[in-house]
């Protein structure tokens, strides 16, 4: 995956109303699970400057780019499921990047326990699998001739829990809790620029194992079934739906 600079303002809009909402406080240290190329780490530096920050992420590519976007900051590659801590900290905050993980009801509730008194564990989760643009992607994923191929690879995000459900995970461990939902509403500029979009995320999988004749007739049936769920705008954009699952919870 190459990691450029495209759509950067509507991927970290969410990770700016996530650290708007953190009331006053001034961590010692800060941890952002599943940083990716730095962006939402720079933010935090910006809102958090006398913590100390550490990015963690599984690929070195986007590393490489946090590392030369912010070279003050300790980055580390490591699979954020596997991540512990030596000792709690005082936030860990992650931008779009937990959904990929599963068994939710044992992993929110350890990150909140690595939390020190006080603390927060601030996360936004993308809450979009049921849009056009994912359901489509399974749909074209299992009618196809690579079906046997990506099948599975359709299954493995898991489904992200209910409110009832967070709150039931949590509660138990935490001093206070806010869980919201905020549906962001993109214009772009044809079923394309969803495309571009979700190649550096949910696509990408799907098109790896792909030949390149297969990816191309993949993508343009891809395209066929978006043209008729996003029909253009006057202006002749697109509208884009993407629902975003914030929880705020305090030690």
């Amino acid at each position: 995956m190459s990691y450029h600079y495209a759509f950067q303002v509507e991927r970290t809009r969410p990770a700016l109303d996530l650290l708007s909402r953190i009331p006053n406080f001034a961590p010692d240290d800060v941890v952002d699970l599943g940083c990716g190329p730095g962006f939402s780490t720079s933010l935090i530096a910006r809102a958090f400057p006398h913590a100390k920050i550490m990015g963690v992420d599984q690929s070195e590519e986007a590393l490489q780019v946090a590392r030369t976007l912010l070279p003050e900051i300790e980055f580390v590659q490591l699979d954020i499921a596997k991540w512990a801590p030596a000792k709690p900290c005082g936030m860990i905050f992650s931008n779009g990047a937990l959904q990929w993980l599963p068994d939710h009801q044992k992993l929110l509730p350890r990150l909140l326990s690595c939390v020190a008194g006080g603390g927060f564990l601030a996360l936004q989760i993308p809450n979009n699998l049921h849009e056009p643009n994912r359901a489509l992607m399974r749909m074209v994923a299992a009618d196809g001739p690579w079906a046997k191929k990506l099948v599975p690879i359709a299954k493995t995000r898991p489904m992200i829990e209910t409110f009832e459900d967070i709150h039931s995970m949590l509660w138990p461990i935490c001093a206070s809790m806010e869980i919201w939902e905020t549906t962001y509403v993109h214009l772009l500029k044809g079923v394309w620029s969803i495309i571009d979009w979700m190649i550096a995320t949910g696509l990408g999988p799907f098109l790896a194992p792909l030949c390149d004749n297969e990816r191309r007739k993949f993508l343009e049936l891809y395209a066929t079934e978006l043209s008729r769920a996003y029909p253009a705008l006057p202006d002749g954009n697109i509208m884009l739906r993407f629902p975003r699952l914030f929880i705020l919870a305090q030690r």
